[in-house]
């Protein structure tokens, strides 16, 4: 019988908990991440030109556990190899922005663990550079090697007939570029990032260039990213009220079955052997209680406060007994490591909350189970310290 009142109390403190958290909204500063990273670039323009240093900077936020979005400031140097018009050996500081939009594949295809080892997402969106230019000023007719002002009388440019080049001021450049990366996850809020760039954008070579109009970069770059807070995403599920009602009223029927067994025992014993103070004594025994928590958390919120208080009081009325914390968390959500160890905080904050109203240590059990599959048929009700 103890069992059909456990199962009602975790029912009924489950439906709260769906409520509350569909009620929940994200806040703003939520998901809110920082990074950076170091690497190389090239241009890719009649073969694969010299790479460069590439170094970026970037701050996004994660709308969803599938979507996010973020920009990046990176650069600094593209160099050139020589081209069919001459032009050869140039190497240029610029600088890039991008503004990307992120679509996570784990999660897009199932995968909603967001305390996953490894994220696989891909990215992109418009870019724009800006570098000083090369365009059309000097017309040369002949063969000759001179050599142009820009960049400190470092940059040779052979002159053919029709040749056209000439330094000009900085300019921005306007395109797309797309992306694949892999995050390590270190944490819920560290994790380190392997990511390749591909993007075309008008050359900042200008005429210089064979592709002036739309040349071809890569990059490659390893880095880190920084959540602020950790990964937080509330689920906007809607709730299947009628479900939850059908279930609640099945268990009422079942509650009231059997405070009419109980009833019937009670008349039964007291025929037989009217002891009334014993039977008083038997119900005043501590059974099984349950306090539930929030997806990933250890806090003890103000219903499961009346849980605690109340079996305190039976556990001091009952120093002889020895009592099990056992704590649990869902295994459909997060790692086996981090289940075990958020299992093992939740039954020492009830461990805890139980010893400061006034409960002797010894007569608790402190245990932590991890994640457990559908130990009452609900996901969610298998995020709960059991007392026992």
């Amino acid at each position: 019988m103890k069992y059909r009142f456990l199962l009602l109390s975790l029912l009924l403190a489950g439906t709260n908990a769906v409520t509350v958290n569909a009620q929940e909204k994200q806040k703003a500063s939520d998901n809110i991440f920082i990074g950076g990273g170091v690497g190389a670039m090239t241009v890719l323009n009649d073969g694969l030109n010299s790479p460069t240093l590439n170094i970026n900077l970037q701050v996004g936020k994660y709308l969803t556990p599938t979507w996010g979005i973020r920009g990046v400031v990176s650069g600094a140097w593209q160099s050139l190899e020589k081209q069919d018009n001459g032009y050869s050996k140039y190497c240029k500081k610029f600088g890039e922005i991008n503004l990307d939009a992120m679509l996570n594949l784990n999660s897009l295809f199932g995968n909603k663990n967001v305390n996953r080892a490894v994220d696989v997402y891909v990215f992109g969106g418009p870019t724009m550079n800006i570098a000083s230019a090369v365009d059309g000023a000097i017309v040369f007719k002949g063969d000759e090697n001179i050599t142009l002002p820009e960049g400190g009388g470092k940059t040779d440019v052979t002159l053919t007939p029709e040749s056209v080049f000439a330094a000009h001021g900085a300019k921005a450049r306007v395109g797309a570029t797309v992306g694949l990366g892999l995050g390590f996850n270190l944490s819920n809020k560290l994790a380190l990032t392997l990511e390749g760039r591909y993007g075309v954008t008008p050359s900042i070579f200008g005429n210089g260039s064979d592709c002036r109009k739309a040349e071809s970069t890569a990059r490659l770059n390893i880095g880190a990213i920084y959540t602020f807070g950790g990964k937080k995403f509330i689920s906007n599920a809607s709730v299947d009220q009628d479900a939850i009602n059908r279930e609640v009223n099945k268990y009422r029927s079942e509650l009231a079955q059997a405070q009419a067994d109980l009833a019937n025992a009670k008349n039964a014993l007291a025929n037989a052997k009217p002891v009334t103070k014993e039977v008083v004594k038997e119900i005043e025994v501590a059974g099984p209680r349950a306090i539930f928590f929030k997806i990933g958390s250890a806090r003890i919120d103000d219903y499961g406060m009346v849980n605690i208080q109340l079996a305190a009081k039976i556990l001091k009325a009952n120093p002889d007994k020895k009592y099990k914390v056992a704590g649990y968390a869902d295994k459909a959500t997060g790692s086996a490591s981090w289940n075990q160890k958020l299992s093992e905080k939740r039954a020492q904050a009830v461990y805890d909350a139980l010893i400061k109203e006034g409960v002797d240590k010894d007569q608790l059990e402190l245990v932590g189970f991890g994640g457990t599959a559908n130990m009452f048929g609900k996901n969610y009700l298998n995020r709960v310290v059991i007392l026992e």
